[in-house]
């Protein structure tokens, strides 16, 4: 069996709640839950431990995914809370997944990044985020609304020769789902642009160039949320696929 490790979302603690309303939850969203999962896959949510603790859990991973969820914090990229802290993120989950981020990388597995999971892989090889990408680039397209959701969708363009173009080759739909209005700004150390928005620019998809082809990865879009729109957007489980043939390539 596959072990996939993913990071956790967090819901802090809620009086408002009424289960655990005290406490700090950690949790993998459903749709995510749903998608990683295939026949001799098991997917593992890491939690936020001690680093004694949280080392051996990694080694015992064959791969990692970073899931989506909360903001980053500006601080974790060096920059500063516009529009009177209106995108604050979540620093705590941010020191989280960084960390983990390391130890994955340091394990030499795959790693895929999934929307924030991808803005997480560029923090961590120094880059920087558009804390809102409509208020800091306003000629771009919406790439989220909160009532339409996983409903909104885009044209994407895949950088020629590289991985995500060899995947995707010959696919008949070049559109993505789109939930974030977060995106990258300055491109982090040894990453490169896999995939971009053509109408405004937006990068969609990273690689990091020190690994194997498409070994350390991130994408924008949602693949576990591509069910809502089905063939209006590429297959997502090409994606995934390709990643667990880079995890059983270890495991042979």
């Amino acid at each position: 069996m596959l072990k996939i490790g993913i990071s956790a979302c967090f819901l802090y603690p809620d009086p408002q709640r009424s289960v655990f309303g005290p406490k700090t939850l950690s949790y993998l969203e459903n749709d995510m839950a749903r998608y990683l999962t295939k026949e001799g896959v098991i997917p593992v949510l890491i939690p936020d431990v001690d680093d004694e603790l949280l080392h051996p859990l990694v080694e015992e991973m064959d791969g990692f995914i970073f899931q989506g969820g909360t903001d980053m914090a500006p601080e974790s990229y060096g920059e500063k809370p516009i529009e009177n802290g209106r995108w604050k993120g979540d620093p705590v989950r941010d020191k989280y997944e960084l960390k983990l981020m390391g130890l994955a990388m340091e394990s030499d597995k795959p790693i895929l990044g999934i929307c924030r999971g991808m803005q997480v892989m560029n923090v961590y090889f120094g880059g920087t985020l558009y804390q809102d990408t409509k208020t800091q680039r306003p000629e771009v397209l919406v790439h989220r609304d909160a009532d339409q959701y996983d409903t909104v969708s885009h044209e994407i363009t895949f950088t020629e020769k590289k991985i995500l173009s060899k995947i995707y080759k010959n696919a008949q739909s070049t559109r993505v789902n789109s939930v974030h209005h977060q995106s990258i700004k300055n491109l982090g150390k040894n990453l490169e642009v896999l995939a971009e928005s053509p109408e405004d620019g937006v990068i969609e998809a990273i690689g990091y160039t020190k690994a194997p082809d498409g070994w350390v990865m991130g994408v924008q879009w949602h693949p576990e949320f591509s069910h809502t729109l089905a063939s209006q957007v590429i297959n997502a489980d090409k994606l995934y696929l390709y990643f667990l043939e880079h995890v059983k390539s270890l495991k042979s």
